[in-house]
């Protein structure tokens, strides 16, 4: 990985730190080339594909910034690469995945549709099938986050993860807990189509009806045949918080007026989490996985005015 992945910066976040009384720091994964911590799990799978693999491509289904980072890794490689997403992801997501060179497919309203084309073609083409979390080399990949965390902030107390499909979170609690059991990984997702959760609740994975989100990264299922990241999410996750639009919203203008930062609302979730739910972080050394921002300026307009009317 080391030359086509950036490792990101561990900063601190004065703004932060005295609102929540701690030391909060943000990995920021936005400083990837394709601006999402995806890249580095796209990156890990693609080098380990063998010759002939290469010859035939790869195909995935994504909500947007995984598909970006398989595209990018596969222009870099040489790979052909069909990224099969459904019609609720952003257009300007759509948009950077074709820039890219991709081969982008628009199938269904969701995450699991969009992932029958892509092993609809894997049978009939032979294409590598690279999905967006459940596969051990992409889990690995994002695990470098966790890795690089440890050697920044030895001494981290609480590390807050955007919770999707489960390969950022249970990638970095898999490095992080390997060394220090004692740090507290808490898993945060939007309050409508959180698959992970709902599957954690039954005890096995279930499906969710998608829903436009601030969030979006974090849409889609996790596959009723998940055989990695559930059962590693279960495993190294403390702790989960769902958290409201409304409290997304004002997370991603905290970022865009405080921080001076454009980022995604999956981004945001750990500090919308403590907002929301009034956790009490006081005194630790806290981490939240700035995790990307690819969003439309349009998006955060959107969001400003929803912050604003939340706040009366």
């Amino acid at each position: 990985m080391q030359g086509r992945v950036v490792r990101t910066p561990l900063i601190r976040s004065e703004s932060l730190s005295r609102r929540f009384g701690c030391e909060a720091w943000l990995k920021l994964e936005t400083l990837q080339p394709i601006g999402a911590f995806k890249l580095r799990g796209a990156t890990f799978a693609m080098s380990k594909l063998t010759d002939e693999q290469r010859q035939r491509g790869v195909v995935t289904c994504s909500t947007g910034n995984h598909g970006r980072a398989i595209a990018y890794a596969g222009s870099k490689l040489g790979v052909n690469t069909i990224i099969c997403l459904s019609r609720l992801v952003p257009a300007n997501k759509v948009a950077a995945i074709r820039a890219l060179g991709a081969d982008v497919r628009i199938i269904g309203n969701s995450q699991d549709e969009a992932e029958v084309e892509a092993l609809r073609l894997v049978e009939e083409q032979g294409m590598t099938y690279l999905p967006p979390f459940d596969h051990p080399d992409i889990i690995a990949g994002q695990g470098t986050i966790g890795l690089e965390i440890l050697e920044d902030l030895p001494q981290v107390n609480t590390i807050f993860a955007g919770l999707s499909g489960g390969g950022l979170l249970g990638g970095i609690g898999i490095a992080v807990k390997s060394v220090n059991p004692a740090v507290e990984l808490i898993g945060v997702t939007m309050d409508r189509g959180a698959a992970m959760v709902a599957s954690l609740e039954a005890g096995r994975p279930v499906q969710v009806t998608e829903y436009e989100s601030f969030a979006d990264s974090l849409g889609g299922g996790i596959g009723l045949t998940n055989r990695y990241s559930f059962e590693v999410v279960r495993r190294v996750m403390d702790q989960s918080y769902l958290v409201s639009e409304d409290a997304i919203a004002r997370a991603m203008v905290h970022f865009a007026e405080q921080e001076k930062m454009l980022v995604e609302g999956a981004a945001v979730v750990g500090v919308a989490a403590i907002e929301q739910h009034h956790l009490d972080v006081r005194g630790q050394q806290v981490v939240f996985v700035v995790s990307g921002h690819n969003v439309a300026l349009d998006t955060l307009d959107q969001a400003r005015v929803i912050a604003t009317a939340s706040l009366g």
